[in-house]
């Protein structure tokens, strides 16, 4: 066998090909974002292009984990530029909140007792501070329903109302 085709002992293991990059809208969707969150993903991209990757590059010469997370790094930096360069960035209106829309904080109340979300950008959700992607079936459900009202929101396993109790913006 040829030289060409095996791999020396000290060349390190092989490093497994990155994921692919993908946009998690769906086709033709715009990729709305709240101001706060346009700031967030500026100021993550900023640290990573100024601080991260350049500390990186300096150690990546022979270490295979230091250029898969080079490699990492570098992907994410893609993302954030396609995201904030696609990003149409939605104001909060100027009236008092009458209804839901996107930026909306949203207390509602349902079988389980209370929850909160903000229907925010797909680049922002946050499931663990209950921050909705725009596109999510409960969003979907309550965009622009008022106060007092009641949603009929469709979960895989069943349906419940969902009491709007009160709305309000950052």
């Amino acid at each position: 066998m040829s030289k060409a085709f095996t791999r020396e002992e000290n060349e390190g293991p092989d490093l497994p090909d990155l994921p692919p990059t993908t946009s998690a809208l769906p086709p033709g969707a715009k990729n709305y974002m709240t101001r706060a969150g346009a700031d967030r993903l500026r100021a993550q991209l900023a640290r990573l292009i100024e601080r991260e990757r350049p500390r990186l590059a300096q150690e990546a010469a022979d270490d295979p984990d230091v250029k898969r997370r080079l490699g990492l790094i570098d992907q994410r930096i893609f993302q954030l530029e396609q995201s904030l360069q696609s990003a149409e960035v939605i104001s909060p209106p100027t009236d008092p909140p009458g209804t839901v829309t996107f930026g909306s904080t949203v207390t509602v109340r349902g079988p389980d007792g209370e929850e909160t979300f903000r229907i925010v950008g797909v680049d922002e959700t946050d499931h663990e501070r209950g921050w909705v992607s725009w596109l999510s079936p409960v969003a979907r459900a309550l965009m622009n329903a008022k106060k007092g009202e009641r949603v009929r929101f469709k979960y895989p396993c069943g349906e419940e109302d969902l009491e709007i109790l009160g709305i309000s913006y950052e």
